[in-house]
């Protein structure tokens, strides 16, 4: 059984003009289409430069409706190209209601639905409290409180974003909804006034390392694509990447530079990485409750 796959990455710059950036990411996409991708994915945000650096009343207005003219422009451009389109986009659901959205687009241009992002930091530089409301909606498929699986033309494929990136939960129930790829839009960096080396390889390394353990531990292949650029104080870091269900790095962007890349993966292996080491299979569940607390205290 032939299940190989070619995943399209696409890490960029962004500016303050929307138009401008949403035109280079749908001329990224055509390239990473030339190049034979068949699933192609798009940093967080990539409309705009990252907003949530400021707390700014105006910066609701970058919000759109999804679906809407951006899912149908990419959805046009799905179907045209034969490849999948993964878009990470701010959503207005209501007045005064407002998420970190990521669309997919199949390969013959039908919108699939969305995944709204789970986990919501506030910190220096990244005060996205103030814009984005937790995901509620839940799978059709399931009750799984948000977490969704995407069963387009060439694999079923989980979406997770940013933030969801250190919390193992969110990837092993997206694992368990039976996703053979976990896919990370991102937009994440180093602040430009930390003058320690060492910190900004310690945060950069425990980024990725973080993300190749859900590759481990679920046996799936996963996808981190993330921006690069000086924004405000933030230095984007670039370094979006490819890892097998075995933590390997297929491919390895690099910090400061656009990039367009294809890698094949192999979904017909998944069944060998899982017998090898059959996490699943051992999973006891009937332990598992402890973990719906908020923290374990001394009784």
């Amino acid at each position: 059984m032939n299940k190989k796959v070619n995943i399209g990455i696409v890490q960029m710059s962004c500016s303050a003009d929307v138009e401008d950036n949403f035109e280079k990411a749908k001329s990224k996409i055509r390239e990473a289409a030339a190049k034979g991708a068949q699933i192609v994915c798009l940093q967080e945000l990539f409309k705009s430069l990252y907003f949530c650096d400021v707390e700014d009343h105006k910066n609701f207005e970058l919000a759109e409706a999804i679906p809407g003219p951006s899912t149908e422009s990419l959805g046009s451009l799905a179907k045209e190209l034969g490849v999948v389109i993964i878009a990470s986009l701010f959503e207005k659901r209501a007045h005064g209601l407002y998420h970190n959205t990521t669309a997919v687009l199949d390969a013959d241009g039908t919108y699939l639905g969305k995944y709204r992002k789970m986990h919501i930091p506030d910190d220096p530089g990244y005060y996205e409290k103030f814009y984005f409301t937790p995901g509620d909606a839940a799978s059709e498929e399931s009750d799984t409180n948000g977490y969704r699986i995407f069963n387009t033309k060439f694999a079923k494929i989980g979406v997770l974003i940013c933030w969801d990136q250190w919390y193992p939960e969110a990837a092993r129930i997206t694992s368990l909804m039976g996703a053979e790829v976990l896919f990370y839009p991102t937009a994440i960096g180093w602040d430009t006034n930390e003058t320690d080396p060492i910190i900004n390889d310690e945060q950069y390394g425990a980024w990725q390392t973080i993300q190749r353990s859900h590759a481990v531990a679920n046996g799936v292949y996963v996808v981190s694509v993330n921006r690069v650029g000086r924004e405000a104080d933030q230095q984007f870091w670039g370094g979006s990447f490819i890892a097998n269900p075995h933590g390997r790095l297929m491919y390895l962007a690099p910090h400061t530079e656009e990039t367009v890349h294809v890698e094949e993966i192999d979904l017909h292996k998944l069944d060998h990485y899982r017998t090898t080491w059959p996490f699943f299979r051992d999973r006891r569940v009937d332990s598992y409750k402890p973990i719906l607390s908020r923290y374990i205290d001394d009784k």
